[in-house]
């Protein structure tokens, strides 16, 4: 796995990237947990989506936001998070500038900033959301969310209440011209702790490979 640091408004920033060969590959860079609270891009979840993306043929960036691991800077209530990522994203554009399809997936705080930078990137055209954390922040900037995408929570989750997720994504149902699709983990945590990893990873690459193999028609 290649170690990248790259430029980030506040200094380097820390990453993992992993190409393909086809230079026309699409890209989807991973947005790791809140990082006041042990989020690093190492994160299992983060990890399994990584892999997840990169087996179904995309080139992906994973990275740690300011002040994590290697990455200079200190936290920023998510304002510099976000900053983080839209270069993290310029980064993996610069070095893919035929890619056709461009990702963004998020986990739990990495889903908000996720869901935001999709606001700011119009070439972004898909978005996973995972255990986005609805009770917590302020989602109401999605209006109208751009893409199409994919939520996926546990429905045992205590940090991110499934009935705050329901209505974020009723919310979103409401708008014309995009298709959210909410998947539930019965018994899952907000952590997918095993046995439930496996089949939500399963959701996102059986979304992605739907949504892929639609746009080729």
């Amino acid at each position: 796995m290649p170690e990248v640091i790259f430029p980030g408004p506040e200094g380097r920033l820390e990453g993992r990237y992993h190409p393909q060969k086809m230079r026309d590959a699409p890209i989807a860079i991973i947005l790791h947990p809140h990082p006041q609270f042990g989020g690093t891009m190492n994160n299992r979840v983060v990890y399994n989506l990584h892999y997840a993306f990169l087996n179904l043929g995309f080139t992906v960036l994973r990275f740690n936001f300011r002040g994590v691991g290697r990455s200079q800077g200190e936290y920023d209530q998510g304002i510099g998070e976000l900053s983080d990522a839209a270069s993290a994203l310029d980064y993996l554009q610069s070095m893919n500038n035929n890619a056709k399809h461009c990702w963004v997936a998020g986990f739990s705080f990495g889903a908000w900033i996720g869901m935001q930078l999709l606001m700011r990137r119009p070439e972004i055209t898909g978005f996973i959301s995972v255990s986005p954390p609805a009770n917590m922040y302020d989602f109401s900037f999605l209006a109208p969310c751009p893409s199409s995408g994919l939520i996926v929570n546990g429905t045992a989750d205590r940090v991110a209440p499934p009935k705050d997720t329901l209505n974020l994504v009723n919310k979103l149902h409401d708008q014309k011209g995009i298709t959210i699709t909410h998947e539930q983990i019965e018994g899952a945590d907000h952590f997918f702790q095993d046995p439930h990893m496996e089949p939500m990873i399963g959701m996102v690459q059986d979304y992605v490979r739907r949504r892929l193999t639609e746009s080729t028609r």
